[in-house]
């Protein structure tokens, strides 16, 4: 039996080398040709990006190990919990919306948690000690190219629609005329300034007559803005948006180190291609 099984056990492995086999090594850490096929599907971009992200990935995750970063359960839990109080809810029921709509498990989401905790601490590590406020003369310089961003509607008329059942939900998000006792409706409307900026956000992008995604809901369950009218558009005072155009600034320096940064760790690093996926 011994002698039957081991030939077995052998073509086993050789097929799953096969089908996931090595791609590329950077340092001690491995790149399947399944994570390079994967990212070029799920991002819809070329090979060369995909290894490109990939490789990076990598490099970070030696850095946070050479730089001995940590993250703490209490600082994971932390985490979630201001989560759970931006989006007006107790941590089972952020838990609940989460399986729900995105089919994370708990500790699925805590993993998730973690890593951006870690990531976060490590760019603030890299990036710090570069970073500058952008002065007056760059806030305004950025306001006038970038005018056409910050135009926004003065109101928002919706429907909201909740549900306990996010199924039944998705069917009037993706059917307007389908109809179910279990999802209810309540017009309402909303004034530029007067809302939360994520929400306006996420109002401005969508398109008069359609439907939001479909949303974890504060009090539980589950919600969709149908949007039946948009107020007149109009640019705010640089002074009324100058904390988010100095922000959105000290986005870009900070990627534009990162970038820099880890683009000279993959010219040091010790990267090997073993063979790519054949287009």
């Amino acid at each position: 039996m011994k002698l039957f099984l081991l030939p077995l056990l052998f073509m086993i492995t050789l097929y799953a080398e096969t089908i996931d086999g090595v791609a590329i090594v950077v340092k001690d850490q491995v790149i399947s040709l399944y994570d390079i096929t994967t990212t070029m599907k799920e991002n819809n971009i070329p090979q060369e990006q995909a290894i490109e992200i990939l490789e990076r990935q990598k490099l970070e995750a030696i850095e946070i190990k050479e730089r001995h970063i940590t993250a703490s359960k209490q600082e994971v839990f932390e985490d979630i919990q201001r989560m759970a109080e931006q989006n007006k809810m107790s941590v089972i029921q952020l838990y609940q919306a989460i399986q729900s709509s995105q089919g994370l498990s708990e500790k699925a989401l805590k993993e998730k948690i973690k890593e951006k905790i870690l990531n976060q601490k490590l760019y603030n590590a890299i990036a710090f000690s570069h970073l500058e406020q952008p002065n007056d003369e760059e806030i305004q310089e950025y306001y006038e190219l970038h005018k056409q961003e910050f135009v926004k509607s003065s109101s928002y008329t919706v429907l909201i629609y909740q549900s306990a059942d996010s199924n039944r939900l998705q069917e009037k998000v993706d059917n307007p005329m389908f109809y179910s006792p279990e999802v209810t409706s309540e017009e309402r409307t909303f004034e530029s300034g007067k809302m939360n900026p994520r929400l306006q956000e996420l109002l401005e992008s969508t398109p008069v007559n359609n439907f939001t995604q479909v949303l974890p809901a504060p009090n539980g369950g589950f919600m969709s803005f149908y949007i039946k009218e948009k107020g007149a558009s109009g640019t705010p005072d640089l002074e009324a948006i100058r904390p988010q155009i100095s922000n959105a600034l000290m986005g870009q320096k900070r990627e534009t180190i990162l970038k820099d940064y880890f683009d000279r760790q993959r010219l040091n690093a010790d990267i090997k291609v073993i063979r790519l996926p054949q287009n």
